[in-house]
């Protein structure tokens, strides 16, 4: 009498699944990204001896660990801190800036070129005061810019940015906007300056 063998169990589908399966998990899976501060590095320069910088060409901001602003050695609310920033950069003292609306005080800075700002905080400053300083700093930036584009090219910095980043631009469009963003940008250099968190 023969025996019988057992029935063979077809594997080729399961393989076929398992497959399936794993192409579905890799087409949903997202993968989480670290968010943070968009900060463009400045390009290195070979320079042996840095130029020199007078003390009326620098603007000192400090956070201290309360979190309290301590703008050119004095106590300043956060909300005045982006007028103080754009009347030291647009102050123009030496004459030489021909754009600049500022007061002209000759113990501020002496053009927007040679105008650092300098910002330092403790290693205690809440994340959320520095970023609040630093939005406020960039902001001045941003406001004497798109005063100036808009005076000589209709558009507001941002707009000329915001249409020069968009993948939809044409490249034509964007060799057109790229040396306007660059003319604004050496008329208002972002000179910002951060020291090493006091301990």
């Amino acid at each position: 009498m023969a025996k019988r063998s057992a029935p063979e169990v077809n594997a080729g589908s399961m393989a076929d699944i398992a497959f399936l399966l794993l192409i579905f998990f890799l087409v949903t899976t997202t993968i989480e990204t670290d968010q943070g501060i968009n900060r463009k590095l400045p390009p290195i320069e070979d320079q042996q001896d840095p130029p020199e910088i007078k003390m009326k060409n620098i603007f000192t901001v400090l956070v201290n660990k309360n979190d309290q602003l301590l703008v050119e050695e004095k106590l300043m609310e956060l909300s005045e801190l982006r007028e103080a920033a754009i009347a030291f950069l647009d102050n123009g003292g030496d004459g030489s800036c021909t754009y600049c609306k500022g007061a002209k005080d000759p113990s501020s800075s002496d053009n927007p070129d040679k105008a650092i700002i300098s910002l330092q905080n403790d290693a205690e400053t809440s994340y959320k005061a520095y970023i609040s300083v630093q939005n406020e700093l960039v902001a001045a930036y941003y406001f004497l810019r798109d005063r100036e584009c808009k005076a000589k090219y209709g558009k507001t910095f941002r707009e000329l940015e915001a249409m020069f980043e968009d993948p939809k631009t044409r490249e034509s469009t964007r060799l057109k906007i790229e040396p306007l963003i660059k003319d604004i940008q050496t008329m208002f250099p972002q000179k910002l300056s951060e020291a090493e968190p006091k301990k």
